[in-house]
């Protein structure tokens, strides 16, 4: 049975949630805005799913995220399904890393820039590292956490607060490198995902990419293509959209080989950080009032 457009205001998909206000739709779903009696708005995921092993595993990566706690990963309530649908329930946030780059375009011509950048990366990063340190205890095994979909529409924006959301390609790992179904979003894809594998710093890559977007203005590769083939090679990014002192520390966190990218997303955007005027600025005072 199919049940393609039942969504609508009104709906209850569960007992007390009531859709009030479509958010956003798109190849990965839709995401409502739904009213909860006596509790703060939620918002509503629904992701288009089926009897098949993918939407088993996709549940199974929500629950074992649901279960890890950091102040930059975005809470999420409760997981269900709904007809044809999971529902993901979760925080209600102002907007994404993407609406605030396509405001900053329509408004002032120009990327979000440097400083807010680092700003607002930072958070992610402190997130990622948390995910990717392998101290996690799921199904009785001490494993690290790789997002898999880093990218600016999932990194949501509570005020100045940003989280991490879309965990449903999330992977756990007991080793740096293991075998992976290809899978994510292209264009923030490593090296590595093409080839089938996953690596300790695959999130990483992705989120050098992120910055490449939100300071550059636009994406390193050029020739990315529409779907997973094994026998693509990403090329040397092109970083001109970036100033000379940043592109050796982007170039670093894109490296094709895994092991010689930063030893960790904080890394990457302290790196990066410390090229802002008043990072500089206070590195010489400290310089100045030395002994």
């Amino acid at each position: 049975m199919s049940y393609t457009g039942s969504l609508k205001v009104g709906t209850e998909p569960y007992p007390g949630y009531c859709l009030i206000r479509r958010l956003g739709s798109g190849g990965f779903g839709e995401v409502w805005e739904a009213q909860v009696a006596k509790r703060r708005n939620v918002a509503l995921k629904f992701l288009p799913c089926d009897a098949s092993h993918s939407a088993v595993r996709e549940i199974r990566s929500l629950q074992e995220i649901r279960q890890l706690r950091h102040p930059h990963l975005i809470r999420i309530d409760r997981i269900w399904c709904f007809r044809e649908y999971i529902v993901v329930a979760m925080e209600l946030a102002d907007g994404s890393l993407l609406d605030l780059l396509e405001i900053s375009r329509s408004q002032f011509g120009r990327s979000i820039g440097r400083e807010n950048s680092c700003h607002l990366l930072a958070q992610a990063a402190a997130a990622l590292d948390f995910l990717n340190a392998r101290q996690h205890r799921i199904h009785d095994r001490c494993v690290s956490v790789q997002h898999c979909d880093v990218k600016p529409s999932n990194l949501l924006l509570f005020g100045e607060t940003l989280k991490l959301a879309d965990f449903g390609l999330s992977s756990s790992m007991i080793s740096n490198r293991e075998g992976r179904t290809r899978a994510g979003t292209l264009d923030y894809c490593a090296p590595e995902i093409f080839q089938g594998q996953l690596s300790n710093h695959t999130d990483q890559y992705a989120l050098a990419v992120t910055y490449c977007l939100t300071c550059g203005g636009r994406l390193p590769f050029r020739d990315t293509p529409s779907s997973f083939q094994p026998r693509y090679v990403r090329p040397a990014p092109d970083l001109t959209m970036l100033s000379e002192p940043e592109r050796p520390i982007i170039a670093r966190a894109l490296h094709a080989v895994p092991q010689n990218r930063w030893s960790s997303c904080g890394e990457l955007i302290a790196r990066l950080s410390a090229l802002l005027p008043a990072a500089k600025n206070s590195m010489s005072r400290t310089a100045a009032c030395a002994p």
